[in-house]
């Protein structure tokens, strides 16, 4: 990393990392300068393993002594420093916000469990346990452009990296769900066409993510070498 003296907030990072998306477009939202660098989490470099004292991304280097860990911490900092809130100002209200928030979280680690499940029935586990978050999502959505009905909030940039997998996933395997809880499907479309959205990642993330999957020697992963042999 370079030792120059920081100018700006520089966020660490990988491109495939969903929390380091979070990160990514809270900046972007609440338009705050940064600089981003993408580090190997195989092969961390020393200097991160300084900065990070969980070794995880996403990481924001505020001056050159000074750096926060968590992607919640980081996000509520961002919007915080901001000047105008992505959260709500009653405490109850946002006190649910950042409930949703965390199970966003909880549902990216339903993801995780579905791409490292070894077996068809680790698989056919962890997919109903995604089944399951979708319904109460659908419960919970009264069908307006975003979470909060018209205004894009921190709980929507929380969503928009979990639904983001499943432009990967759809290609080589089915989820009903997807289009059976049409409510939380149509904010996941909105959510798409969001220009902080779109920008969260390269645009050969499709690519990498689905190569990723297939180094996982996973039941979902032989689905997606399957998959990408055909289309050789």
């Amino acid at each position: 990393m370079p030792t120059a003296k920081l100018s700006q907030i520089t966020l660490i990072s990988h491109y495939l990392c969903p929390y380091v998306q979070r990160a990514i477009i809270a900046l972007t939202e609440q338009r705050i300068e940064f600089k981003r660098i993408d580090i190997d989490l195989a092969n961390k470099p020393a200097w991160f393993k300084k900065l990070s004292p969980l070794g995880k991304v996403p990481a924001l280097l505020i001056d050159e002594k000074t750096v926060l860990f968590e992607s919640n911490v980081i996000v509520e900092y961002i919007n915080d420093i901001s000047g105008s809130s992505l959260l709500a100002t009653d405490p109850l209200a946002r006190a649910r916000e950042r409930a949703w928030i965390e199970f966003a979280s909880a549902t990216l680690n339903n993801i995780g469990q579905l791409y490292n499940a070894k077996t068809e029935v680790e698989y056919l586990h962890a997919y109903s346990l995604l089944e399951s978050k979708w319904c109460a999502l659908e419960k919970n959505l009264s069908g307006s452009t975003f979470f909060n009905g018209e205004h894009f909030s921190l709980v929507d940039a929380a969503f928009a990296p979990v639904f983001r997998y499943f432009d990967a996933f759809e290609n080589f395997s089915e989820f009903k769900f997807l289009s059976l809880c049409t409510q939380t499907a149509s904010w996941r479309k909105n959510l798409a066409l969001r220009p902080s959205v779109k920008t969260a990642v390269a645009a050969d993330y499709i690519g990498l993510l689905t190569a990723f999957v297939i180094k996982r020697n996973s039941y979902l992963g032989s689905l997606a070498n399957n998959y990408q042999l055909k289309l050789r």
